[in-house]
């Protein structure tokens, strides 16, 4: 167990050693605090609670995706438990639309280049034309991109599904608009372990782009901190 904990401060200490992340960092009498993230949507305030110096203090419920299914670029089913104990970078694109889906998909291209090798992440383009992007158009625009990493997957389904989805559980537009329209979000969702939103950003900003690269790594941090506490 010790070997754990040491093999868990290490690696903290490494993602806390990125430059930008520092902003993040608050030191308070010798101990390091970092800034959390925010936790997006609806709350709702508990009837169990905690005790804190004698206080009673009750716990929030807060907003969670719901349950999905969809079909992955490889025509394999993807649902919430794919992502059990991750955490994802999910977006909406379809594979036609113009210029601004090409500027997204290379920022998240970047992003999965730069966490390829952490297991713990993972990143999610949805695509909000599923009656013309089927899992097999998905793989060929995929296998363009050539990805750096096999976390970075492409989904497809029921067009009720990823619209309810899109309004329900990320909490963003998605809607066809015409025959070649739709309207639809720009922005990246950060999701946590415990599948709620952390984070909204645009996904053709470069200073959105630099954000989400330093708040991933808040994220990891605040996860292990987590497995942390749990071994003490």
């Amino acid at each position: 167990m010790k070997a754990t904990i040491g093999k868990k401060i290490i690696i903290l200490v490494l993602i806390l050693a990125v430059p930008g992340f520092l902003y993040y960092l608050l030191t308070a009498k010798g101990k390091n605090r970092y800034k959390p993230l925010a936790i997006y949507g609806p709350k709702v305030v508990a009837k169990t609670g905690h005790k804190f110096h004698g206080q009673f203090i009750p716990d929030t419920i807060y907003h969670k995706l719901p349950p999905f299914t969809l079909t992955g670029q490889d025509g394999k089913q993807v649902t919430e438990a794919t992502f059990k104990g991750k955490i994802f970078i999910a977006g909406f694109f379809y594979t036609h639309c113009p210029a601004v889906c090409t500027t997204i998909n290379r920022n998240l291209g970047y992003l999965a280049d730069t966490y390829r090798k952490n297991k713990m992440v993972y990143f999610a383009s949805i695509t909000v034309d599923p009656q013309r992007d089927s899992a097999a158009v998905l793989k060929k625009y995929a296998d363009n991109l050539k990805p750096a990493s096999n976390r970075w997957l492409f989904l497809t389904g029921d067009t009720t599904s990823i619209y309810s989805l899109a309004h329900n559980g990320f909490l963003v537009d998605a809607l066809k608009a015409g025959n070649d329209d739709f309207v639809y979000s720009d922005k990246l969702i950060l999701i946590d372990q415990e599948k709620r939103i952390r984070g909204y950003y645009s996904g053709a900003n470069t200073n959105d782009i630099n954000r989400l690269t330093d708040e991933i790594k808040v994220l990891i941090a605040e996860e292990l901190r987590k497995v942390d506490k749990a071994l003490y």
